[in-house]
């Protein structure tokens, strides 16, 4: 059996679920000055079979494991158990945040030959659970279900494309097993985010290599579509990079950010066509900087400034210092809850057009539709609309949409036809890839819609038509 073929016949539950729904809480911690032989009456009492041990801040520190237990006597005979469990405790952890997929963790355990695997808060690096391999070995239905490279321990750019390159077998055969194309699109945004966050990871190694030390604190952002999670299979590089260095400009940023986008082009994400990378100045600053280019933007409302807010506002941390995002992230919900800013922003979601002409008939260039274009972004770009308008620092589409409903601003029965044209149109989209790779044609976001059945094609106009409401519903969400 091939990659391919196993990967197409994966069970798809490790893709569908995250940490938190599979983790055990709350955790069970142990003092490092414990004795061994509390540490193993701990665990008969609780029937567990791993304890935390972590620093003054609260952050995992170590782990004692059955298994540590026994390797100790059998070492040390009975007088290990006297000895306190900092000293035989495993450490460094791998650990990761709550909204990781199950398929994550699987990787991250098959590859560093362990069973036990901290889960943290992402901001401040708190234990908030803890998974196990045999809490989810009934998962796994055979070896298929973990991508065969483990993005964590790639090495080099070849290592990250051996993952790269397994997405569309990993796309089609969730597809087939009838996942949403909503969920499958977080799957492959996962997986496209830990790359860069690996490679941005491997320059700073690099760099450090060559006796080249960060000068400063520094966060890797992944903006767009994979920060929303909403990638699909032509995605290219989208983002930026903030740093709490003095100098706004600091040269070692100018190389990591070069490094890090040279590394993705390599593993098979392309470089931005628009020039959307932290290797370019004006994706590199420090808060102040940032803080200033937005309210840059904010002030002059030009075309260009508008682009670049459309796609910064969907920023995700996946490297370094994550509490500076999380610092960016409030600074810039605050800064963007400007009415005029977001007036014109709500301004350029109404350009976008449509996938209609005035006749309700599709706009076809070579037989295809562009339903990214006159589908996608105007659902996408008005709730980014909505959610600056509320101060939400959501970023997923139907997150944000589902806030204006919460709060009285959208009819429920209006969000359920944009929710419903949202998941048709990315389903759409992500089936014609599929079928252009396994044809040998370049994907893209242009659906043939002739191969579409009847009532396949109506449901698409009506999903249009909801589309093209989208900029009356912002207009009386916004007033006068």
């Amino acid at each position: 059996m091939t990659a391919d073929v196993a990967l197409s016949r994966i069970d798809p539950f490790p893709y569908q679920h995250r940490l938190a729904e599979v983790m055990s809480r709350p955790v069970e911690t142990i003092a490092p000055e414990a004795s061994c032989t509390t540490a193993a009456t701990t665990m008969r009492r609780l029937k567990i079979s791993s304890l935390l041990i972590l620093d003054e801040n609260g952050r995992p520190a170590g782990i004692i494991t059955e298994r540590d237990l026994l390797n100790a006597v059998a070492e040390l005979g009975a007088s290990a158990l006297d000895l306190p469990v900092g000293v035989r405790m495993s450490g460094p952890l791998v650990c990761l945040p709550p909204d990781a997929f199950v398929f994550t963790a699987l990787a991250r355990m098959a590859h560093g030959g362990y069973r036990h695997m901290p889960v943290v808060d992402p901001v401040t690096g708190k234990a908030v659970g803890m998974v196990t391999a045999g809490s989810v070995l009934k998962l796994r239905a055979q070896q298929a279900l973990v991508l065969a490279d483990d993005i964590g321990g790639a090495k080099s750019a070849a290592e990250l494309a051996a993952v790269q390159t397994r997405l569309p077998a990993i796309a089609g055969g969730l597809l087939k097993e009838g996942i949403g194309a909503r969920q499958i699109a977080a799957v492959i945004s996962a997986v496209l985010r830990d790359i860069s966050g690996r490679a941005a990871a491997l320059a700073c190694e690099s760099l450090e290599a060559e006796g080249k030390r960060a000068p400063a604190r520094w966060c890797y952002l992944v903006l767009g579509s994979g920060g929303r999670g909403e990638s699909l299979l032509a995605a290219d590089q989208d983002n930026a990079l903030v740093h709490d260095a003095a100098s706004d400009d600091d040269p070692w940023f100018a190389e990591l950010g070069k490094r890090a986008s040279e590394i993705q082009d390599a593993a098979g994400i392309p470089f931005c066509r628009g020039q959307v990378m932290a290797m370019n100045r004006h994706l590199r600053h420090n808060l102040r900087g940032w803080r200033d280019e937005v309210a840059l933007w904010i002030e002059r409302l030009a075309p260009e400034a508008l682009l670049n807010a459309d796609i910064f506002y969907d920023f995700q941390p996946v490297a370094g210092d994550y509490s500076l995002a999380s610092a960016l992230r409030d600074s810039a919900t605050a800064l963007g809850r400007d009415p005029g800013f977001i007036r014109a922003l709500a301004g350029t979601a109404a350009r976008r057009g449509s996938a209609l002409n005035i006749f309700g008939r599709f706009r076809e260039e070579d037989g295809r539709v562009d339903l990214k274009r006159g589908g996608l972004l105007p659902i996408v770009s008005g709730g980014r609309v909505l959610a600056l308008r509320l101060g939400s620092k959501a970023t997923a589409t139907p997150e944000r949409w589902r806030a204006a409903v919460d709060q009285g601003f959208v009819r429920r029965e209006d969000f359920a036809r944009i929710d419903d044209a949202h998941e048709m149109i990315l389903e759409l989209i992500l089936a014609q890839q599929i079928a252009d790779l396994a044809a040998g044609r370049a994907p893209g976001t242009a659906v043939e819609v002739r191969r579409l059945l009847g009532l396949s094609r109506e449901r698409l106009k009506q999903a249009l038509k909801i589309v093209g409401e989208i900029d009356l519903i912002l207009n009386h969400v916004l007033g006068p």
